[in-house]
């Protein structure tokens, strides 16, 4: 079907993945700013990063396991396969889905622990993004470690057949 994307095209589809991610929480975090009168307690910004973990991962889950693909993953023409090469299934969207997290959370536990802030908790977030992306370079496929885990695999899709002109 296909070869292998580079690892700097998955991670520029993955920034216009995080643009995609701000419209897709749009509405519900509207709905959610509206009903809790857009308190900043800590109960309510508890709940605030609940609801867009649990937004996005139906989001990725249901674009993952119904076609492979993300808008953003249409756009730079990948697409997500199963481990036996077929469709991904619920299971493999959600394992996929929790454990794409670790190209951030460590970085916002160690932030959170050093008690770092605005630049210095965003480097730290950007060194964890670079080190998580290294993880592909210990595998021959150039696979990332949440896709090898969750037996899921990204694979590039040939361009489209340009139109013949009639003539």
């Amino acid at each position: 079907m296909s070869n292998n994307p580079t690892i700097k095209r998955r991670l520029i589809s993955m920034v216009y993945e995080s643009l995609l991610g701000f419209a897709v929480l749009f509405l519900p975090f509207l709905v959610f700013e509206v009903v809790t009168r857009a308190s900043h307690t800590p109960l309510v910004e508890h709940l605030r990063q609940a609801l867009a973990f649990l937004v996005l991962g139906f989001y990725f889950i249901h674009q993952w396991s119904r076609d492979g693909q993300t808008l953003a993953m249409k756009t730079w023409r990948m697409k997500l396969l199963g481990a036996n090469g077929g469709g991904v299934s619920p299971r493999a969207a959600t394992v996929r889905y929790v454990l794409s997290w670790m190209w951030i959370l460590p970085a916002l536990v160690l932030a959170l622990a050093l008690d770092l802030h605005r630049w210095q908790a965003l480097g730290a977030i950007f060194a964890g993004i670079l080190l998580w992306s290294l993880t592909a370079f210990f595998d021959k496929d150039r696979q990332f470690l949440h896709d090898k885990l969750a037996g899921t695999r990204m694979v590039q899709l040939p361009p489209p057949e340009k139109k013949k002109k009639n003539g």
